[in-house]
């Protein structure tokens, strides 16, 4: 597999794991029990924990990705 390839599929997990992280501990204003203001959104996240959720994401993207890495380096996928 060539360097670029690897970026690429590192870059497409990476992607596709972050949004499955986004939605863990998200608790909105009504979960929360806060009073929303007039004109904000009731369902927007209290906290978005976006820093905590990169690095989980980097981590599972590259766990995820030494396995793929793996398996087309010892042919079991194409």
């Amino acid at each position: 597999m060539k360097i670029t390839s690897m970026i690429a599929v590192y870059f497409v997990i990476w992607w596709v794991t972050l949004f499955l992280t986004l939605p863990f501990g998200v608790k909105n204003a009504g979960e929360a029990g806060v009073a929303v203001e007039e004109g904000h959104e009731p369902g927007a996240p209290m906290q978005h924990l976006m820093w905590i959720k990169a690095g989980v994401t980097t981590v599972l993207a590259g766990v995820i990705f030494a396995c793929v890495y793996y398996a087309v380096t010892q042919g079991l996928l194409g």
